[in-house]
């Protein structure tokens, strides 16, 4: 039953991260084509610290179907926390949650982003799908703006509400790849931008865990005075390592993360 339960949430999950982002569905193909089986390593959710949408609120559906919390990671500059949660059986994806330290920013941001979520209905949060239900309350383009210039993370939830922000094919479970590098340069070769915030390659052997991730295509988002396009979500490409005991390194690396974080930045489109 669990089983089940667990295959239709993370299903659910996949399919609304291909609606907003259909170029994903190309570039899974593309892996398909060269005949790859494409093996997920985790997926990633971001939030708000409030009562209503913390981390717990969100692992909880998945912490039902037996997965577990690992580890925890700390982003000063961005003024994040995030915890990554293990299933019991290996083969089921990482679920890595990051929210937004809402008392860490001035009191008018603080009310901006919690006047939004109380617009939220409190039984939306207790049903299984509230992972990847979308955007729960009213939205217009200028608060928008207001929460992008203080933090692109804050505007990105604001905007997208509750759903995955990326999807990671495991480059372990690749065969005719054996790094990172050989992804990118399979990706570009293709015309997929990447993002190069840190290096297009974010950590390294020694680090036990590389990555890399393409940039968030811009997406048109409807906001309750206008539609404008921005950055929506982007696919990451992780090689983990071998540990001395023999295992694979199953956590994440912090200062590759905060800038894996960057895919959804406009800034870094601007780049290219």
């Amino acid at each position: 039953m669990k089983r089940q339960k667990l295959e239709n949430l993370l299903d659910e999950m996949w399919r609304d991260y291909l609606n907003l982002n259909p170029e994903v569905r190309g570039i899974y193909e593309l892996f398909q084509a060269v005949g790859e089986n494409v093996v997920n390593d985790h997926i990633a959710l971001r939030t708000f610290n409030l009562e209503k949408t913390n981390i717990k609120r969100l692992a909880k559906p998945f912490k039902d179907c037996g997965y577990e919390k690992k580890d925890t990671y700390h982003f000063k500059g961005k003024k994040l926390y995030a915890e990554h949660f293990e299933h019991r059986e290996a083969h089921w994806p990482k679920i890595f949650i990051s929210e937004l330290l809402v008392g860490e920013f001035s009191e008018k941001t603080q009310e901006i982003i919690e006047k939004l979520v109380s617009q939220m209905d409190e039984g939306i949060t207790k049903a299984d799908h509230f992972v990847c239900s979308g955007r729960p309350w009213d939205l217009d383009s200028e608060t928008y703006k207001k929460l992008l210039e203080v933090s692109e993370y804050a505007a990105w939830v604001a905007a997208f509400g509750f759903r995955p922000n990326h999807f990671t094919i495991s480059v372990n479970a690749l065969k005719s790849f054996d790094d990172v590098e050989d992804v990118n340069k399979f990706l570009k070769a293709k015309g997929i931008p990447l993002n190069t915030s840190g290096g297009e390659v974010k950590g390294s052997k020694e680090a036990r865990l590389k990555q890399s991730s393409t940039l968030a295509n811009l997406v048109s988002v409807d906001f309750s005075d206008k539609t404008i396009e921005i950055p929506g979500c982007y696919y990451e490409f992780a090689k983990r390592f071998t540990l001395p005991n023999g295992k694979l390194y199953q956590g994440f690396v912090t200062s590759s993360a905060d800038k894996i974080f960057e895919s959804t930045d406009q800034k870094e489109r601007k780049k290219g």
